[in-house]
């Protein structure tokens, strides 16, 4: 029988007029000490954010996002962030900031297999 580990989560959200505090989730990233886990998945509705703000420059978000997601894997590439340790990156990545790229509150929960957990979280906060 497996066991199950504990995990924090965050929502990864746009919030193109950070004084609106309007905000559309893209993103979840996960986090498992055991087994060592840290991983980010995102997706860009376009449609939705032009219609929440027409001048949103979506290169700048797409790389952005693809930084987080470099910097949750530990790619060299990625700069000094990447470089620590797994909990320090989740934690930078998941400290509150007033920028257009902002996550939720942390949420712990207990899982089996945080990948699966990754994948259930972004199809029901996300996708759905």
């Amino acid at each position: 029988m497996q066991e199950n580990h504990l995990f924090e989560y965050a929502v990864i959200r746009v919030v193109p007029r950070v004084e609106r505090e309007e905000f559309l989730n893209v993103g979840v990233i996960v986090y498992c000490r055991k087994p060592a886990f840290l991983q980010m998945m995102f997706t860009i509705d376009e449609v939705k954010l032009v219609s929440m703000y027409p001048k949103i420059n979506m290169e700048d978000l797409r790389c952005h996002l693809k930084a987080y997601e470099q910097i949750s894997a530990g790619k060299k590439e990625a700069g000094p962030i990447a470089a620590l340790d797994m909990p320090s990156r989740f934690r930078w990545l998941t400290a509150k900031r007033s920028t257009v790229l902002q996550s939720s509150a942390v949420h712990p929960g207990l899982c089996k297999d945080p990948s699966l957990t990754l994948k259930h979280l972004f199809q029901q906060l996300v996708i759905s």
